[in-house]
């Protein structure tokens, strides 16, 4: 008995860890690169949001490129793999105070574009499962500049109230002369260890869920 129990603990782990993927590909425009991602050193996913490792993983690989797009355009990224675990995506852009190349993602600079949220219930399912490419466009109204692209999944799968963090960044330059002011936030501090929706078991009956973190700004 002892060996099987064992046996099914060891093909669960084997069978999260393979389910674990980066966001691999910034998809931006008509281009795809892998050259403007911060790119995480290891598939195995974050699990405190009150840590700087959140803002773009931890100790990623440094980006080689920072790729220019305009407003309205495709901005996005896709998976190493498919997304095997069920919870909220959201992609956020940050504007550096210079280049982004130089840019760690400190401050006050953050504000989320788009969420992929929960899509029925009982049981709950969530419109990123098994995707492997989330896109949104560029506000038409974003101002200027460098700007870091971040994408987060927070998966809550395992029903603990302790989620799985997966993030990347990119670094992309906007044209345009927009002069939107979105309100911003800080990474980490945009999500409350608390959060309600950050610690929900996802099988404990949920009639509702709000995706952590700001609104999206489209303005």
């Amino acid at each position: 008995m002892k060996f099987a129990a064992s046996l099914i603990t060891f093909v669960l782990v084997a069978q999260s860890a393979s389910a674990h993927y980066i966001f691999k590909t910034l998809l931006a425009g008509s281009k795809s690169s892998t050259a403007a991602v911060r790119e995480p050193k290891s598939v195995e996913p974050m699990h405190d949001i009150t840590s700087t490792d959140v803002r773009c993983n931890v100790d990623p690989s440094p980006a080689l490129e920072t790729v220019a797009i305009s407003p309205g355009e495709k901005i996005g990224f896709q998976l190493s793999n498919y997304m095997y675990h069920q919870g909220p995506v959201a992609i956020y852009l940050g504007k550096a105070p210079g280049s982004a190349a130089a840019w760690d993602g400190s401050g006050k600079n953050w504000f989320k574009i788009a969420e992929w949220g929960a899509t029925s219930y009982n049981p709950i399912t969530f419109s990123s499962y098994q995707k492997n490419e989330f896109t949104t466009t560029i506000p038409d109204n974003t101002p200027p500049g460098e700007y870091l692209v971040r994408i987060e999944n927070l998966a809550l799968h395992l029903g603990t109230g302790i989620p799985e963090i997966f993030v990347s960044c990119s670094q992309i330059k906007i044209s345009g002369s927009g002069t939107g002011n979105p309100s911003k936030v800080s990474i980490p501090g945009y999500i409350a260890a608390n959060d309600p929706n950050l610690t929900a078991n996802i099988y404990g009956g949920l009639t509702s869920f709000t995706v952590p973190g700001p609104a999206v700004w489209r303005d």
